[in-house]
């Protein structure tokens, strides 16, 4: 955010969404073909974490800590969506099967992740970017890690809870690990 007048920080065309970025707005079907639009979302802080496949050991276990912290984001105010490159109907299928109760996204053409400027890992596997947004559509916190994957889920509850879910007084985050804005280094 700028200090002079706390106006987001305008991104550069095709660059990563950083923190003090308003986050991108889209729309896309979620798994069960129900419309989803990023800026319907306003005035709530919203997860969104980008991963690789459904149904590999280590997507699979992300989704299923945000399953397993479901109830805390909730509570503290916020909505979680999962992305990756996978269609509607393994979504539907991976859903199911590990009882996730949040809205996972198809990116087949990868035009979310371009969006967005989530980077390859080794230039081979789709990244693992977890971002929060805040209330206000500005995003307060990026995290970027193949590999710590719980980490992901528990920095963002982190950050939303300092948020309050719906209020944006709290500033990007900061502390152990974080550094540059509020961008975790792995």
């Amino acid at each position: 955010m700028s200090a002079l007048n706390d106006a987001p920080i305008p991104r550069e065309a095709g660059g990563p969404v950083r923190v003090g970025d308003l986050a991108p707005d889209f729309e896309r079907p979620d798994h069960e073909g129900r419309a989803f639009r990023m800026s319907d979302l306003r005035g709530r802080c919203v997860v969104v974490f980008f991963y690789p496949k459904d149904y590999t050991p280590g997507c699979t276990a992300q989704s299923c800590r945000f399953r397993d912290g479901y109830e805390d984001f909730t509570a503290a105010g916020a909505e979680v969506v999962g992305i990756s490159g996978d269609g509607a109907s393994t979504h539907a299928g991976f859903a199911g099967r590990y009882r996730l109760p949040f809205r996972l996204l198809s990116d087949a053409d990868g035009s979310l992740r371009r969006l967005w400027g989530v980077p390859r890992t080794l230039g081979l596997l789709p990244g693992r970017v977890t971002y929060v947004v805040g209330p206000d559509g500005v995003v307060r916190h990026r995290f970027s890690s193949q590999w710590r994957i719980g980490t992901h889920v528990q920095r963002a509850l982190d950050v939303v809870r300092s948020l309050g879910g719906h209020g944006s007084g709290a500033g990007p985050s900061s502390g152990p690990g974080l550094s540059g804005g509020g961008v975790a280094r792995p």
